[in-house]
């Protein structure tokens, strides 16, 4: 049932104010008649551009899109309150929704809102349960192996390797295998298959949602076919994955209560009697490990190698980390994972310093009270989720790349307790990221594989500088490639 309290207005953060501002009253960029702020925003960097917006004016401040009111907010503690006010009190957008469905994708948990949602979010923390992705393990290993390959291949020959390209082929493998039993090898193959696909829908879903004039729905362009093609290309493997799975499922009743992977244990909890769930949210939620497994994970292993490579102390420590683990194995275990603290300390500094989620854009359910400022109920708020934990009054020399801080060792300013308060990379409150655990093993899994095999020669970028932040949807470094030698090579 929903809460009664949705009836009132919800305050945070006491003392509660005793005059509070309205929308009208915040300060903003000045936009012009009809447009409002539209023309000003650079969709590619609109993260670095509320966060500068949030320097000149504040912890929140407002943004009028055409009619679209927007608010922005960069204090933490009241994107923790709005986090975790969901669903109650905030839903995804009015917008995101309407696009989505628009663009023929099946509802999931990543959009859902209400009822709906906590139907899916059961079904779906049914299969991501740490018990259940321990037993999926092997898979992971059978791809990170392949991973290795390619870029055993790319040693021997000395060629450049695209970061961004074949850590996607990673992740879009690992997903595949290890949530629906499919065998998708685009690591051994130069066919990009699915992936090609699915990298043309979240950059067309962003582009859509800022878009000040639907052209698509006036005329469909090249682009437009191109991606109606890839969506059903898309749509038609996910709509595979799950007549297989019932095949076998049907064979083998057993799966039932001792499912092989994510998908068999999403399909055994849809079919329990008054789940709600009908294939069509199966499918949704398919699509959505997909996208979400794909560019999030890839991201993040890329901004990792690349800071690693910008701090080479902290490279080095990682390096005797995974060789004194993993030793002389070829494939990195289960229990090898487990002890892989500092590999794991760097991915969370990663997430703090590049979420690749740095922004997430809500919409108020009721009349609400955020800081001092009442909102009435269908405005946009948008929570920066980077702001805090990269500044210096938050968490201590906040700009460098120190791991460190989220072990317990050194000094106590440095610990984690701030970080961990502050960055938030797979969100908080009921809707947290429910692949955050699969999330980490397969950086783990990447990571250790590249440090126990290889010898990190470049990392690099177009122009020589740090890797330039690129949002489209994810955020992801631009132009991002790697040369290795294989370990114990010294030509």
């Amino acid at each position: 049932m929903e809460s009664t309290s949705q009836q009132k207005t919800n305050v945070w953060a006491p003392p509660v104010p005793s005059v509070t501002r309205s929308f009208d009253d915040l300060p903003g960029p000045r936009g012009i008649p009809v447009f409002g702020n539209t023309l000003q925003i650079d969709p590619a960097r609109v993260h670095l551009q509320f966060d500068q917006w949030c320097r000149e004016y504040g912890a929140i401040y407002k943004l009028q899109l055409g009619k679209r009111k927007i608010v922005v907010v960069g204090d933490h503690n009241i994107v923790a309150g709005i986090l975790r006010d969901r669903p109650d009190g905030f839903s995804r957008t009015t917008r995101l929704e309407q696009i989505w469905t628009e663009m023929g994708l099946p509802p999931g948990v990543f959009g859902a809102n209400g009822e709906v949602w906590r139907r899916q979010r059961r079904m779906v923390m049914a299969g991501f349960d740490p018990a259940h992705v321990k037993n999926y393990f092997p898979s992971l290993q059978t791809v990170a192996q392949r991973l290795r390959g390619r870029w055993q291949k790319a040693a021997r020959q000395h060629t450049a390797i695209d970061l961004q390209a074949d850590l996607m082929r990673y992740t879009v493998d690992t997903i595949a295998g290890l949530a629906f039993g499919a065998e998708v090898n685009t690591l051994e193959s130069d066919q990009d298959i699915i992936q090609q696909h699915l990298d043309k829908i979240f950059p067309a879903l962003f582009k859509r949602i800022f878009a000040p004039i639907p052209l698509w729905r006036i005329r469909r362009s090249a682009a437009d076919r191109s991606l109606e093609h890839s969506i059903h290309e898309v749509m038609s493997s996910v709509d595979g994955f799950i007549a297989q799975a019932r095949v076998r499922m049907a064979s083998k009743p057993e799966l039932r209560e001792h499912p092989g992977n994510l998908l068999e244990a999403m399909i055994a909890a849809a079919d329990q009697p008054d789940s709600g769930i009908d294939d069509e949210q199966v499918a949704g939620n398919v699509l959505t490990m997909l996208l979400a497994g794909e560019d999030t994970t890839a991201n993040t292993i890329a901004w990792m190698i690349h800071l690693l490579w910008l701090n080479p102390q902290t490279l080095v420590r990682a390096t005797e980390e995974v060789r004194r683990v993993c030793g002389d194995s070829a494939v990195p275990t289960l229990a090898h994972m487990a002890q892989l603290d500092y590999v794991e300390a760097c991915a969370h500094e990663t997430m703090r310093l590049k979420p690749v989620a740095p922004q997430l854009p809500l919409e108020t359910l009721r009349d609400i009270v955020i800081g001092d400022v009442k909102l009435p109920a269908g405005i946009v708020v948008v929570s920066l989720l980077r702001r805090d934990s990269v500044s210096d009054s938050h968490v201590a020399n906040a700009a460098t790349f120190a791991p460190e801080r989220w072990l317990s060792e050194g000094d106590p300013a440095q610990s984690a307790s701030s970080a961990k308060r502050i960055s938030m990379p797979f969100g908080a409150g009921p809707r947290i990221c429910p692949g955050r655990y699969l999330a980490l093993l397969e950086m783990k899994m990447a990571m250790a594989n590249l440090l126990n095999g290889f010898e990190i020669q470049l990392v690099d970028t177009p122009d020589g500088l740090p890797a330039r932040e690129h949002l489209s949807f994810t955020m992801t470094p631009v132009g991002l490639t790697m040369q290795l030698s294989e370990r114990g090579d010294r030509r």
